[in-house]
């Protein structure tokens, strides 16, 4: 049972309800991360359910990643019963969120110019691919084509190899949160207007502005980027991958007073002077030299000997961690992150909870993610619907 104080209504968003009509993660991740600050989230879909529903094992964990504290209804939206039911709960809500593929939702009468022509007060968000005014606006977009078309993948990757992938749909996940900041500040300003919005991300743009420092230097007239693995451009050692006696560690020790501390801590006070490393400049010029010195250094310590060497020393280092070892250890242990999800039938599992902290409230216990269509009658119940009605949708096959 939650405590008084994480319970919806002590959440700054108590009241206001939300339709997801997202699949996979973005759109149903920005959907979530309203109701993990107390939203009330309604998730319409398909007649067969969401489409990470039947892509095995991974769309099994996105629906469960993505979709906690959320209530289901499954509606034939071509159908002008299933629409006029979303219609129905749309009217009821604050917000709208979709991620459908390029013109789905118009098609369907749900697009948000129609729905904010009959409800100009809610707050349609919608992302997509490419941005509305751009030529590919029509293309479907997933985070693997905004990972290569944004220049993240070629500057991913190791020297004079194949560009590479993020390894994880890190596009996706941040559209999500970009979209739900997106939702906060229009809610915030419906409260001066009195009026909705409608909202657009796309995942290029997020994906471009994932990479807002390099691309302000390329911007300002620096060079192409290009892979170089581990390691910064114009910083040493900066982001160096480093072998210790049981792993690896990436270290950060650029500025020049971390640089000083650093040879200190390791015994090599006169690496500070050496010609090749006095300065950052120098350190980036010779910078092989010092990746041989940096292993020199640290391959007789543990990685969790050099985190203790290092960090007591304000030096930036960290393990590298298998997923495995980072939810054994301690940071993560000590923090509230790792959740519990509780089915109604009283099944759980571990999921991932809100990444912040609002003062000292815990985090809102969410329920699992719902099956496809479980809370239906209850949802159409709420705006209005009879049993009869309800049965004779269900008859027609317009609800599941």
């Amino acid at each position: 049972m939650p405590s008084p104080e994480s319970t919806p209504a002590s959440l700054p968003l108590a009241g206001v309800r939300v339709v997801d009509l997202g699949q996979y993660i973005a759109g149903p991740g920005a959907a979530m991360a309203l109701a993990e600050l107390g939203a009330e989230v309604t998730k319409i879909e398909p007649l067969s359910g969401d489409q990470a529903r039947h892509i095995g094992r991974y769309g099994e964990s996105m629906i469960r990643a993505y979709n906690r504290g959320k209530r289901s209804i499954a509606l034939d939206l071509k159908s002008d019963a299933g629409r006029e039911a979303a219609l129905r709960l749309i009217e009821r809500s604050d917000v709208v969120v979709q991620n459908l593929r390029p013109g789905a939702v118009d098609k369907l009468g749900l697009g948000p110019a129609q729905v904010r022509a009959r409800f100009p007060r809610v707050i349609y968000l919608s992302i997509s691919g490419f941005p509305a005014g751009a030529p590919s606006r029509d293309r479907p977009g997933y985070d693997i084509a905004a990972q290569a078309e944004s220049g993240l993948m070629s500057v991913t990757g190791e020297a004079g190899g194949l560009p590479q992938k993020v390894g994880v749909p890190i596009v996706d996940a941040a559209a999500a949160q970009l979209g739900a900041q997106a939702v906060l500040a229009a809610l915030f300003g419906r409260e001066r207007s009195g009026r909705g919005e409608t909202l657009e991300v796309s995942l290029l743009e997020t994906a471009l502005n994932l990479q807002a420092a390099t691309w302000c230097e390329y911007l300002g007239g620096g060079p192409e980027p290009t892979r170089i693995g581990h390691g910064q451009p114009h910083n040493a050692p900066a982001a160096e991958l480093v072998a210790t006696r049981d792993g690896h560690i990436v270290l950060s020790a650029y500025a020049e007073d971390h640089w000083q501390r650093f040879c200190r801590a390791v015994g090599r006070e006169e690496l500070a002077t050496d010609p090749r490393f006095r300065s950052n400049a120098l350190r980036v010029r010779h910078r092989e030299d010092l990746r041989q010195v940096l292993r020199d250094c640290l391959a007789r310590f543990t990685s969790q000997e050099c985190i203790e060497l290092l960090g007591g020393q304000q030096i930036v280092c960290g393990a590298v961690r298998s997923y495995h070892e980072v939810l054994a250890g301690p940071d993560v242990a000590g923090s509230d992150i790792v959740v519990h999800a509780v089915a109604a039938n009283g099944e759980s599992y571990r999921a991932l909870g809100r990444p912040y902290r609002l003062g000292d409230a815990p985090a809102p216990a969410l329920a699992a993610a719902p099956e496809a269509g479980a809370d239906g009658a209850r949802v159409l119940a709420e705006a209005g619907y009879s049993e009869t009605d309800i049965a004779a949708l269900r008859q027609a096959g317009v609800m599941g």
